[in-house]
């Protein structure tokens, strides 16, 4: 009764732990297994007893293991089996995993066994060569890493790198502290760098210091803090960066910046000094001229009233001509003016609700007066009911320039297209010619002041209007853009806001 029992515990005993359990004879034959191990292997329970032992074993190693198993049994003490050796084990599908094996020798009834205590360690194997990988990058990066105690400091590990950098040893590292590589830091002041991480306040401190290595010499670095967990130790890892050559560049920069600053400096001197010479000219041609310019107008028109004479038509002819270049001078000098009010930011604007198709009549109306044999204006459709509200004569401005140029660089015998569209909270008027069209070298610059395209040296022009036009769009928030082909014509665009409350307010404001 008492052998059953000891026998049901031994049983028991066998099933609850975690280790495998295998017994073996004197003839390598399987006399016993509990369920870990049938299930580590493969086999359904029992399945094991009364099998060789080499069925376990990979192909490579059954030999060789018959003779280990022999001296062993000869021998009778309890070992690990294959110590400082990478153990395998075969399942039933063949497939093989590591494991671990003690070994225990008994005998029982004059029969010699050995018991063996297997272990599985796959998962123990992937961790260890996953710690192995991580302390190859730790220890191969180019960049320095340390590791050492949060309280006092003092160097637990420091990666190849920094040795390297730093000319000292792990032997030499280990008996010292933050503090003796970091010149630039008392230990208070690198307390408080590190106390946010202590705190738990930030995950990484970011900061620039000095290393100095063990020869004297320094070089600058960027450090990245963090807090960790050695064990149970609390412990801060430093990610550093060697930024010498970053250093030197922004240095460099610094230097390029200031010489350029310099230069622009005595080119804005020079381009104040030649504005202000440019605007004292232009208000007093200006100033000089339009009065009597306007006598002139004046007094030609109350000459044509003269019509008593036969050579009337001819006096007709001249007096037209006259008005037209007169006009044509005080055009310019109204655009003199206006880059001098635009300069100084003395343009007053007046935001308020208009029709459109009024002013695009009032436009199309003056326009047809310039224009050539055979050309005609091309009326938008559907505008009626259109209400923009925006500055009336700065949007009769624009658009009266860029209808002219259109007239002026197309041929006779054109057509000059207005296409009126809404989109996006925005019109746009897009005035199309079939006209000399913009150089591609030219399209650049073709709104910079007194700029004229190449191919139009020839024709009347000053390159003042487009780039009135342009300020005049940009400070009310508006803006004209142009498409243009050499020889086929070009399109310029005009955007305006169509609801422009908060342009207005920002103008007015």
């Amino acid at each position: 009764m008492e052998v059953f029992e000891k026998s049901n515990v031994l049983r028991m005993l066998s099933e609850v732990i975690s280790e495998g359990i295998l017994v073996v004879d004197e003839q390598q034959m399987i006399t016993a297994s509990n369920t870990t191990t049938d299930k580590m292997f493969g086999y359904p329970e029992g399945e094991l007893v009364g099998k060789p032992l080499q069925l376990l074993l990979p192909d490579k190693i059954r030999n060789h293991h018959t003779g280990l198993a022999n001296n062993f049994m000869t021998e009778g003490k309890a070992r690990q089996m294959g110590k400082g050796k990478d153990l395998v084990g075969r399942r039933k599908d063949r497939s093989e995993f590591p494991l671990e094996i003690s070994l225990n020798p008994f005998q029982l009834r004059q029969k010699k066994y050995v018991l063996a205590l297997i272990m599985d360690i796959t998962e123990q194997k992937k961790a260890k060569e996953a710690m192995d990988h991580w302390f190859r990058i730790f220890d191969e990066s180019l960049n320095e890493i340390y590791v050492f105690d949060a309280e006092s400091f003092v160097f637990i590990n420091v990666n190849r790198g920094a040795q390297h950098n730093l000319g000292y040893s792990m032997e030499e590292l280990g008996q010292m502290s933050v503090m003796d590589i970091k010149p630039a830091l008392t230990e208070e002041v690198f307390r408080r760098l590190v106390s946010p991480l202590l705190s738990k306040r930030k995950e990484k401190v970011i900061f620039e210091t000095i290393h100095k290595r063990k020869d004297g010499s320094t070089y600058p670095v960027e450090v990245h803090l963090q807090l960790s967990l050695l064990g149970k130790q609390e412990v801060c890892v430093a990610i550093v960066l060697d930024i010498t050559e970053r250093k030197n560049y922004t240095q460099q920069l610094e230097n390029k910046v200031e010489e350029r600053t310099q230069q622009l400096k005595q080119a804005l001197q020079a381009e104040k000094k030649l504005n202000e010479l440019k605007t004292k000219f232009l208000s007093l041609v200006s100033h000089e001229f339009k009065t009597p310019l306007s006598s002139i107008l004046t007094s030609t028109s109350l000459l044509s009233k003269y019509i008593e004479t036969e050579q009337q038509d001819k006096r007709d002819k001249h007096i037209g001509t006259i008005k037209s270049k007169v006009k044509y001078l005080d055009n310019i000098l109204t655009d003199f003016l206006s880059i001098e009010r635009l300069d100084l930011g003395k343009v007053n604007y007046s935001m308020s609700p208009f029709p459109l198709s009024k002013l695009i009549n009032e436009v199309v109306y003056d326009s047809n007066m310039l224009l050539k044999e055979g050309q005609r204006i091309q009326y938008p459709e559907n505008i009626d009911g259109i209400e923009v509200e925006f500055d009336e004569k700065i949007l009769g401005l624009a658009l009266s320039n860029l209808v002219h140029n259109a007239i002026k660089y197309s041929p006779e015998d054109s057509t000059i297209e207005l296409v009126v569209s809404k989109e996006n909270g925005h019109l746009y008027i897009d005035i199309v010619d079939q006209g000399l069209g913009i150089p591609l070298e030219d399209q650049p610059f073709i709104f910079d002041r007194y700029y004229r395209a190449s191919n139009v040296l020839t024709v009347q022009g000053t390159g003042i209007g487009l780039n009135i036009v342009r300020q005049h769009l940009h400070n009310l928030n508006a803006n004209v853009t142009f498409k243009s082909e050499l020889g086929r014509g070009s399109t310029f665009t005009l955007y305006i806001p169509i609801n422009n409350k908060e342009n207005e307010k920002n103008i007015t404001g």
